[in-house]
This record gives C-alpha cells, sequence and structure tokens, in this order.
C-alpha cells in the first residue's frame, strides 16, 4: 500500500533524485513523459555551443562541447528514465535523423519533427506502449500529439504494483490505483510540445500556449471525447519564464487579461479563458509540503555584474554595459588596434578584425560579430530584384536561386572598425540576451569577468488537467553551471509518471 494524499483520491506524488527510473502503473492505466531542451545539436549547426561553457574549456577538454560527448550523455539520460513518450526541444532539421538515431535504438520508433524553424521541438514514442490516434498538430511553437495507451505490459516496465487495485467486499467498487475499466484504459491522452518565445515577448507567449491548449480541446471533439473540457492533457516543454510569465499564468490561475504585465508590458487586451474545466496542475509543485521545486535552467550569473546597475528591466530596452565591462573592452580594442589615425590614436583595421573574430568564433565568416563589424566598416548588402531570376522567370525556384546567389559577406579591405562601432557590435550581442557569449569573448580575450553566482531558475514545465494525477517526478540536480562535462545542455530534464483521477469512485 501507498501514502494517500490530502484528498485520500490519489497516491503521494513521489519526487525521485536523478539518476532515476521513472515508475510504471499497471498496463494501459498511465503515461510517463519526458521534456528536455537539449540545446541545440552541433553536429552542423550550433557551431557557438562551445561559447556555453564557462569558464571557457581547455583544448583538452573542448571534446566536452562536441555533440558526440552530448550525444552520449543524453543518450544515457533518456534510456534510463525510460518514459513512454519524450519531447524534445532545439532539435536541428539540418542533422535530425542522424542527431537522433540512436533513439530508435532506445525503442522510440515513433517520432514527429515540427514543421518549421532553425530550433524545433521533436515528440518520440514507443510503439509497443501507445499508438498515436490523430495526426500531430504543429502551431506556433507548439505541436500537440495525441494518443491511446496500449493494454499490455512492456517487459521492462517498472510497475507500481505496491498501490491496491483490490476490490472492496462491501461496496463492489474497485480501490483507487486501478482504471476500472475498458472505457478508462482506451481514453485519448493529449501531449503538448511547447517551446515558447524567448525574450521580451510576453504577449507572444500568450498566444502561443492559448492556441496550443485550443487546439487540444478541439481535437477532442474531433475525436469526440465525452467531455472536451476535461481531457487528459500534459502541457510541457521550455516556457522561457517563471511565475512571471503570462503563459504560466494563463496556465495556473486559468485565465489572464489586460492587467497582467510582463516585463512593463501588457499581454493580452482582453481577458483570455482557459477553455478546460479548471485550471492546469504544476506537477513539479505537487506533494512538496512548500519545498520549491528545482531550477531546470543553471546558468553563470552574468546580468549583475555585466549590464549598467544590473537593471534586468534595460536588458532587452536599451542596454548599457557596467563600467567593469567597459574598461575591459577598451582594453581589447587597445590591444587589437595597429592602425594609427593622422590624430595619433590607433584604430583596427580589416587585419585586427580578423584576429580578433579568428580568437572568439575560431573562424572568419561566421556570428552576428562579423556581420555586423562588416556592416560598420562599410559593406553594403547588394539588392537582388525579387520580380524574376536571370530567365525573367518567377515563382519558388527563383526564390531559391535568389537566395543562394546572395554574395557572401566581406569584410572591405579599406574598413575601419572604431571603437564606438566595436562596443555597437557587442551591444547587439547583448540585445539578443547573449550573456554567455559576451561572458565567453572577454574571457578567451584576456579579460574574464568574475562570476561568483549561479542564475536558477524553472522556465521548463510540465502541467496535467485535472483528470490525472502524477505518480513520480524526476528532479534532476546541479550545482554548478550548464553545460559542462556532466551536463549536454543549459537546461535540465523534468519528467513524471501520470495516472487518470478515480473521482467520484
Amino acid at each position: 500500500m501507498v501514502a494517500l494524499s490530502k484528498t485520500g483520491l490519489t497516491p503521494l506524488c513521489q519526487q525521485l533524485i536523478a539518476p532515476a527510473t521513472l515508475p510504471r502503473p499497471p498496463a494501459g492505466q498511465g503515461l510517463s513523459v519526458l521534456s528536455y531542451n537539449v540545446l541545440l545539436p552541433n553536429s552542423q549547426d550550433g557551431w557557438w555551443n562551445y561559447k556555453m561553457y564557462l569558464p571557457p574549456l581547455s583544448p583538452e577538454n573542448e571534446f566536452v562541447s562536441t555533440w558526440e560527448h552530448r550525444r552520449s550523455l543524453l543518450r544515457e539520460r533518456i534510456g534510463l528514465i525510460d518514459a513512454d513518450v519524450v519531447c524534445f526541444q532545439e532539435v536541428s532539421p539540418l542533422s535530425f535523423e542522424q542527431d537522433f538515431a540512436f533513439m530508435a535504438e532506445e525503442g522510440y520508433d515513433g517520432v514527429e519533427l515540427f514543421r518549421k524553424g532553425r530550433f524545433r521541438p521533436a515528440t518520440f514514442w514507443k510503439k509497443d506502449r501507445v499508438e498515436l490516434v490523430a495526426p500531430a498538430q504543429h502551431k506556433d511553437r507548439t505541436m500537440l500529439t495525441a494518443f491511446r495507451i496500449l493494454d499490455r505490459e512492456p517487459s521492462n516496465s517498472h510497475n507500481l504494483n505496491d498501490v491496491d487495485t483490490s476490490t472492496n467486499a462491501k461496496t463492489g467498487r474497485r480501490r483507487h490505483g486501478e482504471a476500472g475499466d475498458n472505457e478508462k484504459s482506451s481514453k485519448n491522452w493529449h501531449v503538448l510540445n511547447c517551446h515558447l518565445q524567448a525574450g521580451k515577448q510576453g504577449g507572444r507567449r500568450v498566444r502561443q500556449i492559448v492556441e496550443g491548449v485550443g487546439a487540444a480541446v478541439k481535437l477532442a471533439k474531433k475525436l469526440q471525447e465525452k467531455d472536451p473540457s476535461n481531457i487528459n492533457l500534459v502541457v510541457c516543454g521550455d516556457f522561457n519564464g517563471g511565475t512571471e510569465c503570462g503563459a504560466v499564468q494563463y496556465l495556473e490561475s486559468g485565465s489572464i487579461g489586460p492587467d497582467f504585465f510582463e516585463d512593463g508590458e501588457q499581454v493580452s487586451s482582453k481577458e483570455k479563458i482557459l477553455p478546460l474545466s479548471s485550471p492546469l496542475i504544476d506537477v513539479y509543485c505537487v506533494d512538496r509540503d512548500g519545498k520549491s521545486a528545482p531550477p531546470t535552467l543553471v546558468v553563470s550569473e552574468l546580468i549583475s555584474i555585466m549590464i549598467d546597475d544590473g537593471n534586468i528591466e534595460t536588458c532587452f530596452i536599451d542596454p548599457e554595459f557596467s563600467e567593469g565591462v567597459m574598461d575591459r573592452f577598451k582594453r581589447i580594442y587597445n590591444r587589437f588596434a595597429t592602425l594609427q589615425c593622422s590624430d595619433g590614436s590607433l584604430q583596427m583595421d580589416k587585419a585586427d578584425v580578423e584576429a580578433w573574430l579568428t580568437i572568439i568564433n575560431k573562424k572568419i565568416g561566421r556570428g552576428t560579430e562579423f556581420r555586423n563589424a562588416a556592416k560598420f566598416m562599410g559593406w553594403v548588402e547588394q539588392t537582388i530584384s525579387e520580380d524574376s531570376d536571370n530567365d525573367g522567370n518567377k515563382g519558388e525556384e527563383s526564390k531559391t536561386n535568389k537566395k543562394k546567389s546572395r554574395p557572401p559577406i566581406r569584410i572591405p579591405n579599406n574598413g575601419v572598425l572604431q571603437f564606438e562601432d566595436f562596443i555597437a557590435v557587442y551591444r547587439d550581442e547583448l540585445r539578443q540576451g547573449k550573456f554567455w557569449g559576451i561572458a565567453w569573448d572577454l574571457a578567451q580575450l584576456g579579460e574574464p569577468l568574475q562570476v561568483n553566482d549561479i542564475f536558477g531558475a524553472r522556465y521548463d514545465r510540465m502541467y496535467c488537467s485535472a483528470s490525472l494525477a502524477p505518480l513520480a517526478v524526476i528532479d534532476t540536480l546541479c550545482n554548478k553551471p550548464c553545460p559542462n562535462e556532466s551536463e549536454p545542455s543549459d537546461h535540465l530534464p523534468i519528467a513524471a509518471t501520470f495516472q487518470i483521477c478515480q473521482l467520484g469512485k
């Protein structure tokens, strides 16, 4: 017998500490889900991932940031957790099949890749445990899949057999923990995989989650489910925000209105109501006796030492570097600048800029630092006619050819990068939230920041509808900045096992 929650209707949710395997309810009666922002695979794309490792990796340890090493860590963890459904965020369409070929070897022979974007969600599932009941739905940075649980026991399952599923001799009713009848075991399960927009985009995040949940309700109606307002729904992924995020408030309170502000901006011009019978349940806040759930984003705390006055509100509006960072940039610029000007000052010419870019980006021709520096030094993008190709033909083929024939960006031979423009290059990095990239560059250029603290936040979240009860979650803990030699991403995974509630029994 397991301990019951305060309601007496569900067992207490177990908090397991990684490394751990999710327990499984009896066949056909529950679902386990893993959600993981894996950090863009750098087998073909994501060349900059080495900058996520602070302090910079030594030459003998650079293998830690390679996809081969990161993939081995991912595979080991995913295989151990052994979830029925795995929701990834931030996979690359350029190398997806090769990057995650190991998933089939781990038994995940069902897969759906989001249809567009450079950083895409993807959902995997084990066909011997669940089957897809409708085509996946692709929305704005959310992807919906609906499953039916197969009523058979996987050979490698870890059962919650300590839950009492006997029948009460006096009432004839089943005790908690048993699905009850074929209707319960054949109910659909909706899984919404989310990677909501990052940055100062609170309104868009709200629209994305509203659209995603709405799609699940509409699908339930299409599938002729008995009560579309009380569906079996799991919402998980990278929300790019915590409790201050309007998308989170919408799920947890059941509505969001014009009185809610995020980053100083209104996230909705009118009230939006969650189309479910009750708000969703934050799975990682169940049965914790007031204790906080662990952070899922664990990185170096850089904002307070990088931004003037440490004001986070200015990071994406009108950012200015702190005095300490500006002093570092001045020393770096002076070390690279060799071009003698008429007033006796030194500025960075093409060779100087290329030397700087080679150190931070390892080669010329990539990165926003390169593109912005080239523009400041006089490079002008050539205008290409959108009316026709060289043969006067119009259409998609012409558009594709124009894109491929766009001339490469080049640093002008006689170009000069002034100090103000050098700072502007990095200020643009700041506006994009690339604190980690700036910190890495400073360290690699001999001017490291004194980083003493860790920033931890629960950006990765998992919710379930009131029709479900979380039976177990896995807490993954880390006390140093991620990624690192044992963590392949800046995000930590979240995972849970669910069972249909026995309300009314």
